[in-house]
């Protein structure tokens, strides 16, 4: 494994739209030091590519095609060693504030709305990438 490769901030992107996953990916790969090691649509596979991938962050919508980003966020926080204890933040439009406290129960670090904090989750991003 080269160095880039040991260093890159490894990002795991569960997001049910293909379109927005598309986007983000892009986005995200503009980054410098990130790397989107894999995406899901689902619970199911969500949890399997988090186990896979051992990554620095998952970036969680709430609603998905199959399951639900709660659910994702309930399995990482329970078994956090089986997963590499990644960060968690959550992207999604259901933002009231129950569900907000519901996350940050979870262990979520940030929660941004996919409407109008795309920068934000951004700029969260490359101040987690230079170790802030």
């Amino acid at each position: 494994m080269s160095d880039a490769a040991r260093t890159a901030f490894r990002v795991v992107l569960i997001e049910d739209s293909p379109k927005l996953r598309s986007m983000l990916r892009d986005m995200l790969g503009e980054l410098p030091g990130v790397e989107v090691v894999a995406d899901a649509d689902g619970e199911r596979s969500a949890l399997s590519e988090l186990e896979r991938h051992q990554a620095d962050l998952a970036i969680v919508d709430l609603e998905l095609r199959e399951g639900s980003g709660l659910g994702v966020l309930r399995t990482l926080q329970a078994e956090p060693q089986r997963f590499g204890a990644p960060r968690a933040v959550v992207l999604s439009n259901h933002g009231h504030k129950a569900v907000r406290a519901r996350c940050e129960q979870l262990g979520v670090e940030r929660f941004f709305d996919k409407s109008f904090q795309m920068d934000e989750l951004l700029d969260y991003i490359e101040a987690a990438v230079a170790g802030d």
